[in-house]
């Protein structure tokens, strides 16, 4: 059996894909492994480069990967789309990733620490709780607009919509009072969690040398620089200024053909 010198693997909870290549391309080995054989099978390999989508736990198994010897890159599923061939199952998308890796333009994705995924996840649980007291207060808006109450949108107008229902000459049922009081203690609740994390992510921004640095630059506070080392791939991946902006999304898309620049 010639040497295995690329593995693809298509990642999901409970069943794994892997594909296994030589370094010409050739298909060595097609795999279907539960999530208990996976880190075995990897173990018994000889060191070669194995390549995943950057999606959900793919950053885990990669630290996983990189102890074990190997090397790891992490592809972005956009990227990986072109070499899929015909009918897309979870074999030939194991099979496009081993093909997509070898790439010689290709881009990666860097493998983040568990400590920058910490740092992300507190945004995300910030962004979790505010789309949550913004459905609340929707939805208390809504329930009592069916009662002649209006307020306009946003946060800041909660307080006249809790006014209004306290008041002692409000006319409304006894059990709408009872649940707009509920909602309005919900709302506050996930007021108090917000500023909590809020406080941490500013603490953690005045200890951290890196995020003291991002501050000097013009425009960016606490919460922009946190949220740079949180998410940004480090910057020596970046040739100049404009890059880090494309990946951003602060230059416009390009869809150019014959000639003609279509932004």
């Amino acid at each position: 059996m010639e040497e295995v010198t690329v593995i693809g693997i298509d990642l999901a909870k409970s069943v794994f894909q892997l594909h296994g290549a030589t370094a010409s391309g050739r298909p060595v080995f097609r795999k279907k492994l539960s999530r208990a054989q996976l880190i075995r099978f990897i173990a018994e390999q000889p060191p070669c480069l194995v390549a995943m989508e950057a999606c959900a736990s793919s950053h885990y198994w990669g630290r996983e990967f990189l102890k074990l010897g190997h090397e790891v890159r992490l592809i972005p599923p956009i990227y990986v789309k072109p070499f899929v061939k015909r009918q897309k199952n979870d074999a030939n998308d194991a099979e496009a990733i081993a093909e997509a890796v070898v790439r010689p333009t290709m881009r990666f994705v860097p493998i983040k620490s568990e400590e920058q995924q910490a740092r992300s996840m507190v945004f995300k649980t910030r962004d979790l709780l505010v789309r949550q007291r913004n459905a609340l207060i929707n939805a208390l808006r809504g329930h009592l607009m069916e009662y002649g109450i209006i307020a306009p949108a946003g946060r800041t107008f909660v307080k006249r919509l809790e006014a209004q229902i306290n008041a002692p000459e409000i006319d409304l049922p006894s059990g709408v009072i009872e649940l707009c009081r509920l909602h309005l203690e919900q709302i506050g609740i996930l007021d108090d969690r917000t500023r909590e994390i809020q406080k941490r992510l500013k603490d953690e921004a005045k200890s951290d040398p890196e995020t003291i640095r991002l501050q000097t630059a013009p425009g960016v506070g606490p919460i922009s620089a946190m949220a740079i080392q949180a998410f940004a791939p480090p910057m020596e991946g970046f040739r100049r200024g404009r890059d880090f902006a494309a990946w951003l999304g602060l230059v416009p898309v390009q869809k150019s053909t014959g000639g003609r620049q279509i932004l």
